[in-house]
């Protein structure tokens, strides 16, 4: 597998290069299945490619704040990002990982190799609910994805030193939570992990044997998707669609 390990500059160039290195792969130039790991130096909220911008953020708020709103590719809820949060982004081919064509055995195909990595730095790490992991009753990542024809975009947030205030702040408790959540605010819901980041980071690297640096990146398809979707409020506030991406 191929490593990437690159944040750009603002929040919109960032969840674009998840797509473009899905959009890369579907379209046959990539041969390796790619690990994206990246951080935000400045918080933004990001939701979900389904989400009723309004009904998940607190709008006001981020506007008044100069807190970005962008809308991902995948499915899921609205997420808080930022400084002491780590982002991953896999991208799998369905001939290399069969379990990546259907929505559930790909959560669990997934989260269980994250788990594996890293129960023997924070015992008591589980999958719960349908896409989060937790330590207990607290969580630290939620993940969301987008399957094509020939390959699936996984990515998920790692919470290790991030101001969790922030998400009460921006966010108001989601419309649609796991059983365990029991109606809990943000603020006792999430909690970061105790690890260094550099634990963090390898500790991801390695259960995804991710050794070789991606020789190159989608730069254009980026460059593309930034300037005819993601720089756009009709995509980023009502999800009205501004280019073909199919």
């Amino acid at each position: 597998m191929h490593l990437i390990d690159l944040t750009l500059p603002s929040a919109a160039e960032n969840v674009a290069l998840d797509e473009a290195l899905l959009d890369a792969a579907e379209a046959g130039e990539m041969a390796h299945d790619v690990l994206r790991l990246w951080e935000p130096a400045a918080a933004a909220v990001v939701v979900g490619r389904g989400t009723r911008a309004a009904d998940e953020v607190r709008l006001h708020a981020c506007d008044s704040r100069g807190i970005p709103v962008i809308r991902r590719t995948s499915g899921g809820a609205a997420i808080v990002t930022g400084p002491g949060c780590l982002m991953y982004a896999l991208v799998l081919s369905h001939d290399r990982q069969a379990a990546t064509r259907a929505i559930g055995a790909a959560h669990r195909y997934v989260l269980s190799r994250m788990v594996d990595a890293l129960v023997p730095l924070v015992p008591g790490v589980a999958h719960r609910g349908t896409s989060d992991l937790a330590v207990g009753a607290w969580k630290f990542s939620g993940n969301s994805l987008r399957v094509k024809r020939r390959h699936v975009l996984y990515h998920g947030t790692l919470v290790y030193d991030f101001d969790v205030a922030l998400i009460e702040q921006l966010l108001p408790n989601p419309p649609r939570e796991p059983d365990y959540r029991e109606g809990r605010p943000h603020a006792d819901f999430v909690r970061n992990l105790p690890i260094e980041r550099e634990q963090l980071r390898a500790a991801v690297v390695a259960a995804w044997q991710a050794e070789e640096t991606l020789p190159t990146w989608p730069a254009e398809r980026t460059k593309q998707l930034v300037a005819e979707k993601y720089s756009w409020p009709e995509w980023n506030r009502e999800g009205r669609q501004m280019m073909n991406d199919e």
